[in-house]
């Protein structure tokens, strides 16, 4: 191998190592943008701005006291009495017409992305949402006997999540032969939704680039 080819493996390897380093601190560094601005009016008017005295010291406390606030609740839900509790708090949203609908949609989406194999069924895409644009979508399950009577055909439901947030996007309800399955795991198809594009191959797999170098 010569030195142009060394030069060219070793480049295009460590393109592949420093690459998810660069998404993961992207996507942390629009998280963080997006937290502080969300939590800054309430940073501020609990007066934690004041008390700390450094306004991004205080946001990162405030995350902090969430993060625990969090596990807390997870530790209690965990426990018997816990799942009681929140039994009970959700047998009140489900009183609630509107809130019921969108608290009970947005903890399927959000238990289907922890366990994709308990809620997505396969990976498909599909011109959506208008012809000449190909979307990655999920196809959950058979559109409602209603809607397929109306149709007058078969037509399965397909989620089309936003990127980088999957827990949000369109539900449309097609025909089979206006999708195409695709030979990508719903876990793959999550990583490519949340790294915005950036993350399209296997990590298990060389580069090809690497592999014909390696193999010269």
């Amino acid at each position: 191998m010569d030195a142009i080819a060394r030069l060219r493996s070793s480049f295009v390897a460590g393109l592949f190592v420093v690459l998810p380093l660069a998404v993961t601190l992207f996507l942390l560094d629009l998280a963080v943008d997006r937290l502080s601005g969300t939590l800054a009016p309430t940073v501020r008017g609990t007066g934690l701005a004041a008390l700390v005295g450094n306004e991004a010291v205080a946001t990162a406390l405030a995350v902090v006291l969430i993060a625990l606030g969090v596990t807390v609740v997870g530790f209690v839900a965990s426990h018997e009495a816990g799942r009681r509790l929140f039994g009970g708090f959700e047998r009140g949203v489900r009183l609630l017409p509107v809130v019921r609908a969108v608290y009970f949609g947005v903890r399927q989406v959000s238990e289907s992305l922890a366990s994709p194999g308990d809620g997505f069924d396969r990976v498909v895409v599909a011109e959506f949402p208008r012809d000449g644009t190909w979307s990655i979508g999920f196809v959950t399950n058979p559109a409602p006997r209603s809607v397929r009577r109306t149709a007058g055909e078969e037509l399965m439901t397909v989620f089309f999540p936003h990127s980088p947030n999957p827990t949000a996007g369109k539900l449309a309800m097609m025909h089979p032969d206006d999708y195409a399955e695709i030979d990508m795991s719903v876990a793959r198809g999550l990583r490519l939704l949340v790294t915005t594009g950036l993350s399209v191959e296997d990590p298990e797999r060389l580069p090809a680039a690497v592999a014909s170098d390696a193999a010269e």
